[in-house]
């Protein structure tokens, strides 16, 4: 389980606000307009930001004294990091060990990870020589050799035509399925929450206003913002 309990964050002259629990196993989409603090929630999480007052716990125990690389998750961005002068082979390598010294344990992991997701036929390319997609894909990979029980997505796939989302998204599924791992996803597209998560929270004015399960996203929930919110998002 994550816990955030009462947990508070500053920033120039916006405050955050976060008390909430994440159930081990579940994919929750964190949802909001711009600006709320959807990824400011992932950044407290991740420790690449520190709470003012708080904690923040993982299975029960504080990660408020772990650096970032030391805690129990991976993190997807919409930039995917990829470094331009290594293989898609090497930048999933990474995720093993940072020096990329791979034993054959590493490879099978990797190769199974490329497999996982589409790209076995591409390890020897680099970044230039893939597509945006293919290159989501490499870096969702190196996320899935690491194995971390919890796996942040930070509107990842955002950028990319429908049909790929969607495919992208039904690996992540499959990961939580298959691994139970916990998956934490920023999103702004209310169709991929409907279609992967089970669970959602719902960001305003920099509190988490709402934590439902997924099947509770409509615009008749007790809240009147989720409802405001939801009412905009499917009128464009």
């Amino acid at each position: 389980m994550i816990d955030f309990s009462q947990v508070q964050y500053h920033y120039h002259q916006q405050n955050f606000t976060f008390d909430l629990q994440v159930e081990e196993g579940s994919i929750v989409a964190i949802l909001g307009p711009s600006g709320a603090g959807k990824s400011t929630l992932l950044n407290l999480l991740t420790g690449f930001i520190t709470p003012s007052k708080g904690d923040i716990k993982i299975h029960g125990k504080s990660v408020l004294n772990r650096a970032p690389h030391q805690r129990p998750l991976s993190i997807l961005f919409q930039n995917n990091n990829l470094f331009s002068h290594l293989s898609a082979f090497d930048n999933i390598g990474l995720g093993l060990h940072p020096g990329l010294k791979l034993n054959e344990k590493h490879k099978r992991r990797l190769q199974t990870a490329a497999l996982q997701v589409g790209v076995e036929d591409l390890l020897d390319r680099l970044p230039s020589q893939l597509s945006g997609g293919e290159q989501q894909r490499v870096a969702l990979a190196r996320c899935f050799v690491q194995h971390k029980p919890i796996l942040l997505l930070d509107e990842p796939f955002s950028a990319l035509d429908p049909v790929l989302r969607v495919s992208m998204l039904e690996h992540v599924k499959s990961l939580a399925d298959s691994e139970g791992v916990t998956i934490l996803m920023v999103t702004h597209h209310i169709g991929d929450a409907r279609a992967v998560a089970s669970d959602f929270i719902f960001v305003d004015q920099g509190k988490a206003l709402a934590v439902d399960n997924i099947a509770n996203l409509t615009t008749q929930h007790a809240n009147k913002r989720l409802r405001y919110f939801l009412s905009a998002e499917e009128n464009q």
